[in-house]
């Protein structure tokens, strides 16, 4: 990637990874950023008030470490606003849904299902979030708003968001294991929660909402997420996973095999996946063998909820028979088109929010960074995710 410069300009391989001090000069020049940082500043990250508290990056080893979330120099730099999306990036960014069907809140009642008619709120995409809190290691950013459904039902929202960085004990208390000695490690968790501020109970019958958390990463062509899944007999289960987002997924960047789904992360194929609260576990990862790192992601998912939110862009039979685990890898949206990055998510949501009046929903979703040795990072995804190392690289070629 090249300063200032998007990365779809360029070719993966004859670029200079950017250092986390790279990110933060940049972002500085345009808007309000708040950098959370643990006692020795090793581990750090970047968050954006401007655009509703999102972690924009993070690092593992200071000013001069590599900087792990993918970020849209080109647009931030233009100071455009694009009509429908904005996507200026960010590991942790928080969404509600659902992005399709009857109870959509990125589509007006009555409009087709198609890019064209499609627009992300405001309040989730251009607009700022107030900072309410603020530490070293830890900020909380709230924000009042209204949303109205493609069935033209109207939310009245509070939106709540910590963002806090883990120490070494958090980690290894979060993931159960020993972090190797010479492994360079960050971590953060954002505690996301949404209140029903209205005098109306929000119900099945006219939509619900669900918190949505995306995190978006740089691809590389050695990028492979991995998820872990619960097996049983479809007729129990449903499918393990759903792949009908843009079209199925060509078999050679989709893998499912003896628990683990293995999706392409290499930002050049525009495709989507889901698993569902029935199939999920709460934890999936990825591993870019390029550059050696590892990520792992957690999120709280409580035992026996199926309801989840469908973002699928149709009306819907079964509102409620969403996902709870996402990745999306991107890609020309069509033949000789420009990508929206390109770039590779893992995303996780809460169940649908069927709240009181003053009743509060809260997600957690917490990422954890690795980079070190192949060797120390074997120990790290065998114990949080069961697999080798080896597996995970191979297991797409």
């Amino acid at each position: 990637m090249i300063f200032l410069m998007s990365s779809c300009q360029k070719n993966h391989d004859e670029v200079r990874p950017m250092t986390f001090k790279d990110e933060l000069q940049f972002l500085s020049k345009y808007i309000e950023v708040l950098v959370l940082s643990d006692s020795i500043g090793s581990a750090k990250l970047i968050t954006a008030p401007t655009w509703q508290g999102r972690v924009m990056t993070s690092t593992a080893d200071g000013d001069n470490g590599f900087s792990f979330g993918w970020i849209n120099h080109e647009l931030i730099a233009s100071g455009d606003v694009q009509e429908h999306i904005n996507v200026y990036g960010g590991e942790d960014r928080l969404w509600l849904g659902p992005e399709g069907g009857q109870f959509s809140i990125f589509f007006k009642q009555g409009d087709p299902f198609d890019l064209d008619h499609w627009y992300v709120p405001k309040e989730l995409d251009t607009e700022s979030f107030e900072i309410i809190e603020k530490q070293q290691n830890r900020a909380v950013f709230q924000k009042h708003f209204n949303l109205r459904n493609y069935s033209n039902t109207e939310f009245k929202t509070e939106l709540k968001r910590e963002v806090k960085l883990l120490d070494e004990a958090d980690i290894a208390s979060q993931l159960g294991l020993e972090i190797p000695k010479n492994i360079l490690k960050v971590a953060y968790t954002t505690v996301n929660s949404i209140k029903n501020s209205g005098n109306k109970s929000w119900t099945k019958d006219t939509g619900l909402l669900s918190i949505w958390i995306l995190g978006m990463y740089n691809p590389s062509p050695e990028t492979t997420v991995v998820i872990p899944f619960v097996e049983g007999d479809e007729k129990d289960l449903g499918p393990v996973v759903n792949d009908a987002y843009f079209g199925k997924v060509p078999e050679s960047r989709l893998k499912i095999e003896n628990g683990f789904v293995f999706f392409k992360g290499d930002g050049q194929y525009r495709s989507k996946i889901g698993l569902s609260p029935k199939r999920s576990k709460p934890i999936l990862g990825s591993y870019d063998a390029g550059n050696h790192v590892l990520t792992i992601v957690t999120y709280t998912k409580p035992e026996n909820v199926t309801d989840y939110v469908n973002s699928m862009w149709e009306i819907q039979e079964d509102p409620f028979a969403g996902d709870a685990v996402n990745s999306y890898n991107d890609g020309p949206p069509e033949p000789g088109a420009k990508p929206l990055g390109p770039f590779y998510e893992l995303e996780s949501s809460s169940p649908a929010a069927a709240l009181s009046p003053g009743e509060i929903l809260t997600h957690e979703h917490r990422t954890f960074h690795f980079q070190g040795s192949e060797a120390d990072l074997d120990k790290i995804v065998r114990k949080c995710l069961g697999i080798s190392l080896e597996k995970i690289k191979s297991a797409l070629l």
